[in-house]
């Protein structure tokens, strides 16, 4: 509960921010988005295409854009300034969803041992919700894309998000010696190797369904195709980095294999709608 109390925190301060734009007399964009995602985590084997396309799941959000070229309270453009007429702010509330399996190497057919089964029944669900801000740079000019000078105008984001995360754990996995059969709090029912290093007591135990909240980087390459004076359709890749290794449920340390925090990649698609 705790991080959704954070969450909902952050969107009131995202309320008062953009009401405070909104008195400044610039003109808003809103519109939806939606696409693939592809949860990069220490579920599967690094670097391996089973692993990258194997986890592979859904995103979709609300998008609300600044729009610095005109202002909504007079019907007039603003002064011509290179920002004006060359960056947007771009608030989102966004969801993502990705059921996780083990992929690659280690749970090939020909592995026929304890620690493959353990890897194969181990599955987890990496649920995420976000709010947050990013900057747009358009290096065409976007007064003359709104009026139809052309009508694909490339773009370039960077900015920052709340995100609440909320893992899933489970296993199938059969041990024959104990009677814990898929408790995810019983070691023996997952892979060995990721206890190496593990003292109980003292390190904290790699796998956990805890929700929580982080922050994260977002970087994002993208177009606008100009459909009517009012409305634009949107293609979006954006790269999406976590402060934080435990968005998947999983945060191992075996052989130094798990260096990098949970990460995510997302196509999507939108329809933007000029409000004034």
């Amino acid at each position: 509960m705790l991080n959704l109390k954070y969450l909902a925190f952050a969107f009131c301060m995202f309320v008062i921010t953009q009401t405070a734009y909104s008195q400044l007399g610039f003109s808003h964009e809103i519109g939806v988005v939606a696409g693939p995602v592809e949860f990069r985590s220490d579920f599967g084997s690094r670097n391996e295409v089973e692993t990258n396309f194997g986890n592979s799941g859904f995103g979709v959000g609300i998008v609300h854009y600044i729009n610095f070229t005109y202002r909504a309270d007079c019907n007039c453009y603003t002064t011509d300034t290179y920002f004006n007429d060359h960056f947007k702010l771009r608030n989102e509330i966004s969801y993502n969803k990705t059921n996780l399996d083990h992929h690659g190497e280690w749970v090939k057919p020909s592995h026929i041992s304890v620690e493959a089964d353990q890897l194969r029944a181990h599955k987890g669900v990496a649920e995420n919700f976000d709010i947050g801000t990013q900057i747009e740079f358009f290096p065409l000019s976007i007064r003359d894309f709104q009026s139809f000078a052309y009508r694909i105008a490339p773009y370039v984001s960077l900015g920052v998000h709340y995100t609440s995360f909320n893992p899933k754990v489970s296993t199938t996995f059969a041990n024959p010696n104990t009677n814990a059969i898929g408790d995810i709090y019983d070691q023996s029912n997952f892979y060995s190797y990721w206890f190496e290093n593990y003292t109980p007591g003292v390190d904290t135990y790699p796998i956990s369904e805890k929700g929580g909240s982080t922050w994260s980087t977002v970087a994002s390459v993208g177009v606008r195709y100009k459909l009517t004076k009012l409305s634009d359709l949107m293609l979006d890749l954006r790269w999406q980095y976590y402060f934080n290794d435990w968005v998947d449920g999983l945060n191992h340390n075996w052989r130094d294999y798990n260096k990098n925090n949970d990460w995510l990649v997302w196509l999507n698609v939108g329809y933007i709608y000029y409000l004034n």
